[in-house]
């Protein structure tokens, strides 16, 4: 499917997929770390059949080599799914998303100290921007009632992100496919373990309407988006892969707003506006592709 049309097709369909993610998690009962494992186990069992189906080898000595970091980035990409989906479901799927979606931040205030980049005007306008957003959108809150755990479960699930995303920084000698199938095995050894102790039982079987939903967030939120997001990004130019990846956090607001009936403020609104755009200047002042080559968002 991804070879057949144009990489920047690919990619407006795989960043639209990833942000109706929300309308789905939002209408599952069941627990959010259920939902993780569930994820997991669907997202990488489609994975295996990708590689199994097209015989594309998989790089065993790189993921030798990279075992630690795989196996952190595994550990982080379940928690911060797990906090993202109580966002959800404790808060509106927007302000979530857009909480979330201020990660990119925590890692441009870090990246002189991590990978001695040079922090230029741009990156601090676009920081600075970024952060009175996500202030606006903090003392808002839900409704203008201010912090809430949705708030914190949202902020701790971009702190995550971010930490996936400079963990991915480092790896070497794997595609973007093959490190994200690996984490998301880690990841859903990681959730079983935490579902079993938590709940009491490991799987927590979907009934109902919730079949469907579980396997839609499984299959085609996390396996065929994976494979059409990484298959277009090894054709295109790091400035596109970078500005069409705004349409992931923008999409979800659109489809909140049709399917979810969610408002923002014209308050919030404006946030919204500072933290993407903020981010979006900041990002691309000067993008690099290897940073955004591995690992993958909602």
């Amino acid at each position: 499917m991804a070879k057949k049309m144009k990489p920047e097709l690919n990619l407006l369909v795989a960043m639209l997929i990833f942000g109706s993610i929300g309308i789905f998690v939002k209408n599952i009962n069941l627990p959010s770390t259920a939902i993780v494992l569930w994820r997991t186990i669907i997202g990488s069992t489609f994975l295996a059949l990708v590689f199994l189906l097209t015989k594309q080898p998989i790089n065993l000595q790189g993921i030798k080599d990279n075992l630690a970091l795989l196996i952190a980035a595994g550990i982080v990409l379940g928690g911060g799914w797990a906090l993202l989906f109580e966002a959800f479901r404790l808060t509106t799927v927007s302000i979530a998303i857009l909480l979330h979606y201020c990660a990119p931040v925590v890692v441009f205030v870090l990246s002189p100290i991590l990978f001695q980049e040079k922090m230029t005007v741009h990156k601090v306008i676009g920081i600075m921007a970024a952060i009175l957003g996500m202030v606006i959108i903090n003392a808002t809150g839900v409704g203008g009632t201010g912090f809430s755990s949705g708030v914190v479960c949202a902020l701790a699930s971009a702190v995550l992100y971010a930490s996936l995303m400079i963990l991915n920084k480092f790896l070497k000698g794997l595609s973007g496919l093959e490190s994200t199938f690996f984490q998301l095995i880690i990841a859903m050894l990681v959730m079983a373990i935490y579902t079993g102790i938590t709940t009491g039982r490991v799987l927590h079987i979907p009934t109902g309407h919730d079949v469907i939903l579980v396997g839609t967030v499984g299959i085609l939120h996390t396996g065929i988006a994976c494979y059409i997001y990484f298959s277009s990004m090894q054709k295109l130019p790091g400035q596109t892969i970078a500005i069409m990846s705004y349409i992931d956090p923008a999409s979800t607001l659109i489809f909140s707003a049709i399917f979810l009936q969610e408002r923002l403020t014209i308050l919030q609104i404006v946030g919204a506006l500072l933290i993407l755009g903020g981010t979006a200047f900041s990002q691309l002042s000067k993008v690099h592709r290897q940073s955004i080559e591995h690992g993958i968002n909602a």
